[in-house]
């Protein structure tokens, strides 16, 4: 069985938001990559605010965590590529209310996107 475990060792600097220094995954049997995922919905269409844009990621991240027959209890790494660094705190806060208190390892990194109307795109690391 699968276990994933969030730690962070004594001695660690302080974090912002809900995440571990580091994940250790014992014993998995499946790896699941995905591809940043945009937030763009199935009909094509994108929400002009960025609350409304990350929500669509997120929901887009466990539409292909479940194609896998994992969920969001499956993810070990979260990278979360913002346009602006105004984004963050309202970023953190989405995550936080999706995520639920699940702890996978985390990286946000603040850079320009493949398509300039997106404000967020979101690449996850999973383990069943």
């Amino acid at each position: 069985m699968t276990t994933i475990r969030p730690l962070t060792g004594d001695g660690s600097p302080p974090v912002e938001g809900s995440y571990p220094q580091a994940v250790e995954v014992t014993a998995p049997t499946r790896w699941l990559y995905l591809s940043g995922q945009i937030p763009v919905a199935p009909d094509g269409a994108l929400a002009a605010d960025f609350t409304g844009q990350c929500d669509q990621v997120w929901s887009n991240i466990e539409t292909q965590l479940d194609a896998a027959g994992m969920s969001l209890d499956s993810l070990v790494k979260v990278t979360t590529f913002l346009s602006d660094r105004r984004y963050a705190l309202a970023n953190r806060e989405v995550r936080i209310r999706r995520l639920a208190g699940r702890q996978p390892a985390l990286t946000v990194i603040v850079t320009g996107l493949f398509d300039a109307a997106w404000l967020v795109e979101i690449e996850v690391v999973a383990a069943a």
